[in-house]
């Protein structure tokens, strides 16, 4: 029974600090105040902002439900312990026995304290430098994303996309969501990718280097969490071109938003309406401050400072080698395999956990 006892207050402990590191009070105390604004009377005359909340409370909800039941099992466990009751001994070790193991299953989310991580991705392709090679780089990327998100159910969304001159993409911009922790899952593909193989766009058949640029943006929806300055923004409204039909290419409705202080352009035309390209741009514009804000560790939007990563040789997160050998190695982690194939066709996870076990002991 002594032995019991000790186990469980120790399980208990970490559990409470486990969900103090998570800030499951205050994740509670926000769910409560959102569950009581959506029982007002008045709360479904704002369509679009109830929507917004009942999708935070969701996620909220989902995020706090399984750490509070094991919390109030682990509370009932030790209360019963205490009792000193040797005939329920067997019974409550198993019960133990199952927290235990729900507790090492939900440990997952402690890689996922920081503050964005819960939020959903607004990701950026760029072809870098390599020309021809660089953009069909850039498509081979794109691929790799999609390919990842479907195999995980997460929901993709191209929302805009600049074709390549002759193969790939020059850039394209994605929206994943619908799934738990995804900022946190993806924010280490944030960087310069680095690939090496054949050229197949020369009949040497020579060996070729490109790079390719991708940015991992949480998704800032609400305006209130990114504050802007009117007279920061320059707003221009052009003709879209390209693909989108024939009201697309005949209107003035694609949106170009500048941040003046940070240099930071954005432009949507993929939808017709020129008001959601500018929701869209404005979202993608709060998104790109907010992770320039992570990277510059600055408290406010007006202490930002224009980005200035190189799409280049020598800025690289991870190399991708196709040629002489076969090999894909991240060089923040250390993680490589012999497999680009498999990685190139959506099986990043390795490659994402190793990525946030070497992030979480820097951490600690």
């Amino acid at each position: 029974m002594e032995e019991a006892v000790k186990q469980a207050a120790q399980l208990r402990d970490e559990v409470s600090t486990a969900s103090q590191r998570l800030h499951i009070a205050e994740q509670v105390g926000e769910l409560t105040a959102l569950t009581t604004e959506s029982q007002s009377d008045s709360f479904w005359s704002d369509t679009s902002h109830a929507q917004d909340v009942m999708k935070q409370i969701a996620k909220l909800d989902a995020a706090t439900k399984p750490w509070l039941e094991l919390n109030k099992d682990v509370t009932d466990v030790n209360d019963m312990l205490a009792l000193g009751d040797e005939t329920m001994l067997g019974e409550l070790t198993g019960q133990l026995v199952g927290i235990s193991e729900r507790f090492n299953e939900l440990k997952a989310d402690l890689k996922f304290t920081g503050p964005y991580d819960s939020y959903d991705v607004i990701m950026n392709v760029y072809a870098g430098a390599g020309g021809t090679d660089a953009q069909d780089w850039a498509g081979m990327l794109l691929r790799m994303y999609l390919r990842y998100a479907e195999s995980h159910g997460v929901k993709a969304e191209v929302l805009d996309e600049s074709a390549g001159d002759e193969a790939g993409i020059k850039s394209a911009t994605l929206r994943f969501s619908g799934s738990q922790h995804l900022f946190g899952r993806l924010k280490g593909e944030h960087g310069v990718h680095r690939l090496v193989r054949q050229s197949p766009f020369n009949s040497a058949a020579s060996r070729e280097t490109s790079f390719a640029k991708v940015d991992i943006l949480p998704e800032i929806d609400r305006p209130d969490e990114i504050d802007l300055d009117e007279k920061d923004l320059k707003i221009d409204v052009y003709r879209s071109g390209g693909h989108g039909g024939q009201s697309v290419n005949t209107t003035d409705s694609a949106v170009r938003v500048t941040h003046l202080p940070t240099g930071i352009t954005v432009a949507i035309q993929n939808e017709r309406s020129q008001l959601q390209n500018k929701e869209t741009a404005m979202t993608i514009l709060r998104s790109r401050l907010a992770q320039l804000r992570l990277e510059q560790h600055a408290e406010k939007v007006s202490e930002l400072k224009g980005p200035d990563s190189a799409n280049e040789f020598g800025s690289q997160i991870r190399n991708y080698v196709l040629h002489p050998y076969k090999q894909v190695k991240d060089l923040r982690s250390g993680y490589e395999t012999s497999d680009p194939d498999g990685v190139l066709n959506g099986n990043l996870d390795p490659l994402i956990d190793a990525f946030l076990e070497h992030t979480l002991g820097a951490d600690n």
